[in-house]
């Protein structure tokens, strides 16, 4: 099996809707945001999967040298052999594959998190800097386009906390700040109950609007012709509001059941929003506006 391929069966097998966002890239970017994300998913898996903290702190431990060996030339795993080619194509900062696993550390540091300072610098390191690194290959012109990228990164790590608060409340792992959950006179307890109360309601809404604000924050950042170029994250933006839609008008019920949308509905959304980006993109160009 070559790295690409790897990297490929890696991103496909994990289900996730990042899948959806990368089919309509041209081949070199598609490679290369799919050995990405298959970077994220193995040092993910180490946390989820290790039954020993210190164990995992140790294949941490090698993924760190391992991306190291990737840009000095020497890498040994399928996906840091993958990733070489865009490391030195997009000029990917090794600090950012280390934020990374800094943050996936963070998950054996930190059971609860204290506030929300602690769990926005989780978020920065496990999804705003992935997302920094995908804008990187994408491409862009205004500097602003990295705002937005990080902004987006965190707006949608956001939605994963609120989307997945049971399983990860049953694997011990509580992303809901702890002053929160006593603003709304909740303990830990409480998400562990299956029903939704009035107070966990008001808790879950106040979530939804914070993620909600930093996706209206991530497209002020977005300059107007950078946005074809990032159009997969736009995508991604799209099907995660969708997402973070369909939890609100279900109540926020999520102590009681999943809330996902269909791999159907999410292609759909993938290809309407890649429609329209093109057709903003057609329109920019014919005004001239579009260097």
């Amino acid at each position: 099996m070559t790295p690409e391929r790897y990297c490929q069966e890696k991103a496909a097998r994990s289900g996730s809707s990042f899948y959806y966002s990368f089919l309509f890239l041209p081949e070199p970017q598609r490679l290369a945001i799919t050995a990405l994300y298959a970077f994220c998913r193995e040092v993910d898996d180490v946390v989820d999967e290790a039954s020993e903290a210190e164990v995992a702190k140790l294949k941490l431990a090698w993924w760190r040298h391992e991306i190291a060996r990737a840009f000095s030339g020497e890498p040994s795993h399928p996906v840091t052999r993958a990733l070489q080619t865009p490391i030195q194509r997009y000029h990917l900062p090794l600090e950012y594959f280390q934020e990374i696993i800094d943050g996936m550390q963070m998950d054996l540091d930190y059971q609860v998190y204290p506030s929300f300072k602690e769990l926005s610098l989780y978020c920065y390191r496990v999804a705003s800097v992935v997302g920094l690194l995908s804008a990187e290959i994408f491409g862009y012109q205004d500097r602003n386009t990295q705002a937005y990228a990080r902004d987006l990164g965190m707006a949608m790590q956001l939605t994963n906390i609120l989307r997945d608060v049971r399983e990860d409340a049953h694997r011990g792992r509580i992303y809901i700040p702890l002053d929160e959950l006593q603003r709304y006179q909740l303990s830990i307890s409480d998400l562990h109950q299956g029903k939704t109360t009035d107070n966990l309601r008001a808790l879950f809404t106040a979530q939804a609007e914070r993620a909600r604000a930093y996706y209206a924050q991530a497209m002020a950042h977005l300059p107007r012709q950078d946005r074809y170029a990032q159009r997969s994250g736009l995508i991604m933006a799209s099907v995660y509001q969708s997402l973070l839609a369909e939890i609100e008008a279900d109540g926020y019920r999520v102590l009681e059941q999943r809330i996902k949308l269909t791999p159907l509905r999410k292609l759909w959304i993938a290809w309407r929003t890649a429609r329209q980006e093109s057709r903003l993109h057609r329109q920019l160009l014919k005004t001239g506006q579009h260097t």
